[in-house]
């Protein structure tokens, strides 16, 4: 997505259209916890046939909300960047209150924990961030977000220890289904990536939601992070 100008009327029309058509829709969905893939693996998860794929594929990318990866034969598509995913949660947003109804299991895994393009969110993603904002583990500058060196030591004690922590900045990112911040950027993707290293996370395919194992919860309720 281009970033250098706002987007005009029509642009904002052709970004519509992209993201009207529920084939492209279920693809860019697939893609928003930050994973590459393959088109055939997105055809499937649309319910189109592998050609009929090629062509939202191309039309996404001509949008700019799709990257491409090519490993010598192999081809594997992503969202072109972090503000993608941010512009798709941020669109679930005006549909959140009919989340209000009893969800499905699946609505209720997303709610509890999932990936936002490779970051914590959810219930527990925002518990996260609220407890390093309330403990004062987080800083903010002109450049975003940063972990302080009080909360690089409790977490490295809680055994999630971060390499080069202080030269990461995060953001704040509205959740969708809580509708309260939780932490982007690439301090929170560095902080996502080492609690899966670390076992305090493990992926519930095919989908975005996450689930914590039960050191992790322990570790995390060491650190003042409860969830519900």
């Amino acid at each position: 997505m281009n970033d250098a100008a706002p987007l005009n009327r029509y642009q904002l029309a052709e970004l519509g259209s992209l993201l009207a058509e529920p084939a492209r829709a279920a693809m860019l969905l697939m893609l928003t916890d930050g994973t590459s893939r393959p088109a055939g693996e997105l055809a499937q998860a649309a319910g189109i046939t592998p050609a009929t794929a090629s062509v939202h594929l191309h039309r996404l990318l001509d949008g700019g909300l799709l990257a491409l990866q090519v490993q010598g034969r192999h081809r594997y598509y992503r969202l072109a960047d972090e503000r993608v995913a941010a512009m798709l949660e941020s669109l679930a947003l005006a549909r959140a209150p009919a989340l209000h109804r009893t969800p499905a299991k699946g609505d209720a895994q997303l709610r509890r924990a999932r990936c936002c393009y490779r970051h914590l969110a959810g219930a527990l993603g925002v518990a996260f961030c609220a407890t390093l904002l309330q403990r004062d583990w987080l800083e903010t500058d002109t450049r975003g977000l940063c972990l302080r060196p009080a909360g690089a030591e409790a977490l490295a004690s809680s055994g999630l220890a971060l390499a080069d922590a202080s030269h990461l900045y995060g953001r704040s990112c509205v959740d969708w289904t809580e509708r309260r911040m939780h932490l982007g950027g690439p301090l929170g993707v560095a902080l996502t990536s080492a609690m899966f290293e670390a076992g305090w996370l493990r992926r519930l395919p095919p989908g975005r939601a996450v689930q914590p194992s039960v050191d992790g919860l322990r570790r995390l309720g060491s650190l003042g992070v409860q969830l519900d």
